[in-house]
């Protein structure tokens, strides 16, 4: 049974600062804010839940070897803020990618919601009650279609529409931001 609730965070752009095609953990930084904000929504009992596209597998432009390294790296920048994370999910695929086996229209590439439907599954996620975190007009379309409730963050968050129409259910200019109003207490 679906109980928890939780906070599904982008990488590139959300929980890290935004880089084109991060290959190596130095790449990694977190962005500013997130330690505290993140920890906060810990102990309130959310779970936290990291979803990414990382075409650059596909693309050949860094390895799963390389991938696995940047989010141990990660993982230690969070837990120097007293954060764990309860997962990792990574879409390794892109139809224009070059490395055999990865070149390939997907369901778990945002927008599509199969990370997230993913992670509910085996983390005991109550979509419902969730958030989806990111700075892409896709990772708001996976949220809608996951069930959750979305926060678009960032320069475009203010400025942009979502070519699917989809209105987030918050727009603010940080991640920081975002975190803090989900960790708002509710009447």
């Amino acid at each position: 049974m679906n109980t928890r609730p939780a906070v599904f965070l982008d990488r590139d752009g959300t929980l890290t600062e935004p880089r084109h095609y991060p290959s190596r953990p130095a790449d990694l930084v977190l962005a500013a804010g997130v330690g505290p904000a993140l920890r906060r929504l810990r102990h309130q009992g959310w779970s936290l839940v990291l979803v990414t596209n990382q075409s650059g597998l596909a693309r050949g432009l860094f390895s799963l070897r390389a991938l696995d390294a940047m989010h141990r790296h990660l993982r230690t920048l969070l837990t120097a803020h007293g954060v764990h994370l309860d997962g990792i999910y990574v879409c390794p695929h892109h139809p224009d990618g070059t490395v055999d086996g990865l070149s390939f229209r997907c369901a778990c590439r945002k927008p599509n919601a199969g990370l997230l439907v993913g992670a509910a599954g085996e983390l005991g996620i109550d979509l419902a009650s969730s958030w989806m975190v990111g700075d892409f007009a896709s990772d708001v379309e996976a949220g809608r279609r996951a069930g959750c409730r979305t926060a678009w963050v960032g320069p475009a968050a203010l400025t942009g529409t979502d070519p699917a129409g989809t209105e987030p259910t918050l727009r603010t200019a940080t991640v920081a931001e975002a975190l803090h109003h989900i960790a708002r207490p509710r009447s």
